[in-house]
């Protein structure tokens, strides 16, 4: 019974922040899923900027991506580049406009007045209980995580640079703290329970 309440709560204020993200897109001409895919690109490292890669993330079609990438493209918010390896792959990288209005349009920026302020305690209670919910869904439903780099079991430090054991290639410091389509979670105790 509990966990019902629990996920009633979580659609509840998934729904809210939806309506927020509305209002504040529709304020600059842009739907919630022009500033997801956005969002999305900000956070994604260099083999997770794919079409492909956002269409999984977000659970949308080809489609949805594709006319919502073409959008963005027009105007100015991120540009298409071919991969120099595979000219079939399209990687898809925030301009500078982009990563402004990334910026300007932080989702959780409500939580930032003082008179909502909750304590990073709160926060982080909160986050390890949904990030375990998180991984919990992705097991049942097969799909990825689209963890960080770091807490990947794929990934690595050597002697004078960090290393992704799955595409067997360096990584740069900043590419650890971003989110990866191939990420390999570490066991969950409480999740992968034999």
């Amino acid at each position: 019974m509990h966990e019902i309440e629990t996920f009633k709560l979580i659609e509840r204020i998934s729904a809210l922040l939806r309506s927020e993200e509305r209002r504040k897109y529709a304020t600059i001409g842009l739907q919630p899923v022009h500033g997801q895919v956005l969002e999305y690109l900000s956070r994604c490292n260099k083999y997770s900027n794919t079409h492909a890669s956002v269409a999984e993330y977000l659970g949308l079609t080809k489609g949805t991506v594709s006319q919502t990438i073409q959008v963005l493209e027009r105007k100015d918010y991120l540009q298409k580049t071919t991969d120099t390896e595979d000219a079939r792959v399209v990687h898809l990288t925030l301009t500078e406009n982009g990563k402004q209005l990334v910026n300007d349009l932080k989702p959780l920026d409500i939580f930032q007045h003082a008179e909502h302020r909750v304590s990073e305690a709160e926060f982080a209670s909160i986050g390890q209980a949904l990030e375990t919910t998180l991984g919990l869904l992705q097991k049942v439903n097969q799909s990825k995580s689209f963890g960080k780099c770091d807490s990947c079991r794929h990934f690595s430090v050597e002697t004078n640079h960090y290393q992704c054991g799955l595409t067997e290639q360096p990584l740069d410091r900043e590419d650890t703290d971003k989110i990866c389509r191939d990420h390999t979670p570490p066991p969950n105790p409480f999740i992968d329970k034999e």
